[in-house]
C-alpha cells in the first residue's frame, strides 16, 4: 500500500477499482508530487496528510471526475469510513449516501467547481453502521495550475455541533452588546481585556479606556476583595455561589466616592485547543443592587432597633427606680448604635446649664451608669451641641470629619467628650411640656458619621428616657 494511502491521500488510475492506486502521491485534488520539498524536510503529501488530520473539521476533497482524493481523521470519526476505504471511491453513492439521494447531493457538491466563493449546504450522510448524520457542508472549487477547476473541497461537520458553535458565538455577542448586566473578561494579570456596554456605564468611562488598567486604577474600595475573587477563581474556579462586593470608583471617574454594591459571578476561562486547561482569565459577571441592598439593609436595621425598643421597654418596667429604668433603656439603645452614652439634665439656673447623670465607662463597654449628682454644671463651652440641643429643643448631629487623628482629639476634648469620639448626637429630653436634659450619643472612628434615620431613633430612644428621668424627679421631690 503507498504512503498516500496510509496518510488519506492517493490518486487512482482506475476509478472503478478503487482499491489500486497510481503509486503517486497526490498533493491536490487532481494530482501533485508527493516528492520532498527540500532536503531533510516532509514530503508533501506527508505534510499535507498531517495539516488534514490535524483540523477540527472533517474534510474531504475530490478532483475534477468526483473521485475522493482526501479523507481526513475528523472524517472517518463522524462517518466511521477509514481514509483507506474512502479514497479513491467516486462519489458518495452507495457508501456514504444513499442512493436515491446520490445523483442530488453530488450535484450540489460538483457544482461548486464552477461557482464563485464557497457553497454552503446541508444533507445527510450515511455511516458506515448504517446510521445517518445530517451535515453542514463548505464547498469549494481547487484551481489547477492553467486556472481552470482541478477538483473541488469539501469541509463538513455534525449540524448540531455546528449549531453550538453558532450559538456560543451568539451568545457571546450579545452579552457584549445587549446584556443588562455588567460582564467583564479579566486577564491572567488581573486586568480587563473585554468589557461590555454596561459595564463601562458602570465604572464611569468609555470602553475602550478600561481596557488594560489596573483595577486599582478604576476602584477606590473594593478593589482586594475583587482581586482576591479573581485570583481565586484562576487557582481554585468558579464560587458555588455569586458574592456581594461594595465597590466605589476613583476620583478621575464619572461617580467617584459613591459606593455601589455589585452582585458579582465568576467564571475560570480555558482554552478549548488546549489539552491542558490553560487559564486565559475569569469571566466577570455583575448587577448592580445597590438600591435594593440598601432597602434590606435599612429594613432589618428598622426590625432590629424596633425589637431594641421593644426589650428595653420590658427590662425597664422591672426597674424600682425610674434612674435605673433610664440607663436600662441606653444600654440596649447603645447596641450596634453607638459606643457612648451621656445623660445631662437641666438645671434650674439662667441661661440653663447642664448636670451630669449618668454614662457609660471609657475604654471598655460597660452599662450607663448614674453618677454622684454634684450638682455642679459640666463645663460645657458655649455653642456646644448640648446646649445647642436644649435651645432648640431638637435632635443636634456634630462630626470632626475628615480631621486628623491629633485634630480629632482636639475636638473632642474641647467638647468634654471621650477622646475616641469622632461622631456625636443629642437628642432633648422632654416631659410634660418640659425640658429636661439631654441624651447624647458617641461614635468613634470605626463608625460612619450619624444620619437623620440615625436621629429619629435617637428621639424615640429619649421620650423613653425623658419620661423615666420625670419619674424620678417626681418622685424624688415627693
Amino acid at each position: 500500500m503507498s504512503a498516500s494511502r496510509r496518510s488519506g491521500t492517493a490518486q487512482p488510475t482506475d476509478p472503478e477499482n478503487p482499491g489500486e492506486g497510481s503509486g503517486a502521491d497526490s498533493g491536490t485534488p487532481g494530482g501533485g508530487s508527493g516528492e520532498s520539498s527540500g532536503t531533510g524536510g516532509p514530503g508533501s503529501a506527508d505534510l499535507l496528510a498531517a495539516l488534514l488530520d490535524g483540523m477540527d473539521a472533517a474534510l474531504c476533497a475530490f478532483d475534477a471526475d468526483g473521485v475522493v482524493t482526501h479523507w481526513n481523521r475528523e472524517a472517518a470519526r463522524i462517518l466511521g469510513w477509514s481514509p483507506e476505504e474512502a479514497v479513491g471511491r467516486r462519489g458518495f453513492a452507495g457508501w456514504a449516501v444513499r442512493t436515491a439521494d446520490a445523483d442530488e447531493i453530488e450535484g450540489r457538491l460538483l457544482a461548486a467547481m464552477h461557482a464563485p466563493g464557497r457553497q454552503v449546504h446541508e444533507f445527510a450522510l450515511v455511516t458506515k453502521d448504517g446510521g445517518r448524520v445530517l451535515v453542514r457542508t463548505q464547498s469549494a472549487a481547487v484551481p489547477g495550475p492553467d486556472g481552470k477547476p482541478a477538483g473541488l473541497y469539501c469541509a463538513f461537520s455534525e449540524v448540531h455541533a455546528q449549531i453550538d458553535l453558532e450559538r456560543s458565538i451568539a451568545l457571546s455577542e450579545a452579552l457584549f452588546d445587549d446584556a443588562s448586566w455588567g460582564v467583564v473578561l479579566v486577564d491572567a494579570d488581573l486586568r480587563p481585556a473585554v468589557v461590555n456596554a454596561h459595564a463601562a456605564r458602570a465604572f464611569g468611562v468609555g470602553r475602550t479606556a478600561v481596557l488594560g488598567r489596573p483595577l486599582g486604577e478604576l476602584l477606590a474600595q473594593g478593589v482586594e476583595e475583587l482581586e482576591s475573587a479573581l485570583t481565586h477563581v484562576l487557582a481554585e474556579g468558579a464560587p458555588p455561589a455569586p458574592a456581594e462586593l461594595w465597590v466605589s470608583m476613583r476620583g478621575d471617574v464619572q461617580g467617584a466616592g459613591e459606593r455601589r454594591c455589585w452582585r458579582s459571578g465568576f467564571l475560570r476561562l480555558g482554552s478549548p485547543l488546549a489539552e491542558e486547561p490553560v487559564p486565559l482569565g475569569v469571566g466577570w459577571l455583575f448587577q448592580d443592587v445597590t438600591d435594593a441592598k440598601v432597602v434590606e439593609q435599612e429594613a432589618a436595621q428598622l426590625r432590629f432597633r424596633s425589637n431594641q425598643l421593644h426589650r428595653a421597654g420590658r427590662a425597664a418596667g422591672e426597674c424600682e427606680d425610674p434612674m435605673e429604668a433610664a440607663t436600662a433603656h441606653l444600654d440596649f439603645a447603645l447596641a450596634g448604635f453607638a459606643d457612648h452614652a451621656l445623660i445631662d439634665l437641666t438645671t434650674s439656673l439662667e441661661p440653663p446649664r447642664l448636670v451630669r447623670a449618668a454614662a457609660s465607662p471609657v475604654g471598655s463597654p460597660g452599662p450607663v451608669l448614674p453618677v454622684p449628682m454634684a450638682g455642679l454644671p459640666v463645663r460645657y463651652p458655649d455653642g456646644h451641641p448640648a446646649l445647642q440641643c436644649v435651645q432648640r429643643a431638637g435632635s443636634v448631629r456634630a462630626s470632626a470629619g475628615a480631621a486628623a487623628p491629633d485634630a480629632a482629639r482636639g475636638w473632642a476634648k474641647a467638647r468634654q467628650w471621650p477622646d475616641s469620639t469622632v461622631h456625636a448626637l443629642c437628642a432633648v429630653l422632654r416631659s410634660r411640656g418640659r425640658t429636661l436634659g439631654v441624651v447624647t450619643f458617641l461614635r468613634s472612628d470605626s463608625r460612619p458619621p450619624f444620619e437623620r434615620s440615625d436621629a429619629t431613633y435617637a428621639e424615640s430612644v429619649a421620650v423613653r428616657v425623658a419620661a423615666a428621668v420625670d419619674l424620678a424627679g417626681v418622685l424624688g421631690g415627693s
